[in-house]
């Protein structure tokens, strides 16, 4: 650490937020370690899990690609009961700093986010400098996560409205008329499928990932595969099968039938 450890840590700045989430999705996002080079491309590149455990989790974090230099250990300490949580780094740049946050629930789906960076250091000029550059960052972070979290909100919901949702067969639109809108996504049996085109035959794939709800309607079909913007998953839009190894496999598709140029969705048999 270069004698940092023995110098006292410092405000360098304050982040506040009003977020359009649940307690409930924030804490999942906190300990969410994995999303962080998928939905964070623009500021991390690889992340690997180390350790973790009820309260908390270690990683290894890597800012900037091709060099191990900038690595970090990062190590997350929540205390759920007081709403807040602080994330130390432990080893690399920053080694001994602290991200620490309060959470502050307003209503059943908005949470006030206050976060504090300290440091080691005591000049005036560069705790300014370090301040706004984690300002920066942690407003680009907040409002990706925020959306990633609204988007589980309503996934959620459609979760609950999927037990009572009819599964007859369901008319989408003459075949012609189809072709200029694709993709598309539709709803089937209380779920969202997409409608794409592939070497052309219309199929349907689902629309939403199996590891967190994440949108998959958005993401490009390239070479047949599909990958889930929020953690990375990849899965075969034509079979559903995982592509990554992971195991996970997308919610089977209603079947896509043609019949005198009117495009219909019937049940998988």
């Amino acid at each position: 650490m270069d004698g940092a450890g023995a110098m006292p840590l410092t405000r360098a700045g304050v982040y506040t937020r009003e977020v359009k989430a649940s307690l409930a999705r924030i804490w999942e996002n906190v300990f969410d370690w994995e999303h962080l080079p998928s939905l964070h491309a623009t500021d991390f590149v690889a992340c690997t899990l180390l350790d973790r455990g009820p309260k908390g989790w270690r990683i290894r974090l890597v800012n900037q690609p091709g060099d191990e230099t900038k690595a970090q250990i990062l190590e997350l300490h929540a205390d759920r009961p007081r709403h807040r949580y602080v994330v130390t780094t432990v080893e690399g740049p920053g080694a001994g700093s602290e991200i620490r946050v309060q959470l502050t629930p307003r209503a059943p789906r908005e949470t006030h986010v206050d976060v504090e960076f300290h440091v080691h250091e005591t000049r005036a000029e560069r705790l300014a400098m370090i301040g706004a550059r984690y300002v920066e960052v942690y407003a680009r972070l907040w409002e990706e996560d925020e959306t990633m979290m609204i988007a589980r909100e309503r996934a959620h919901g459609r979760l609950k409205r999927r037990a009572i949702s009819s599964r007859a067969p369901k008319r989408i639109g003459a075949l012609e008329a189809l072709r200029e809108k694709l993709p598309m996504v539709v709803s089937f049996g209380g779920e969202q499928f997409r409608l794409v085109e592939l070497d052309g035959a219309l199929i349907a794939h689902a629309a939403t990932c199996p590891h967190w709800l994440g949108p998959l309607e958005g993401s490009p079909i390239e070479n047949g595969r599909v990958r889930c913007p929020w953690h990375g998953y990849a899965f075969d839009v034509r079979s559903g099968e995982s592509c990554d190894g992971r195991g996970l496999k997308l919610a089977t598709p209603p079947r896509v039938v043609i019949a005198d140029g009117v495009v219909s969705l019937e049940a998988a048999r």
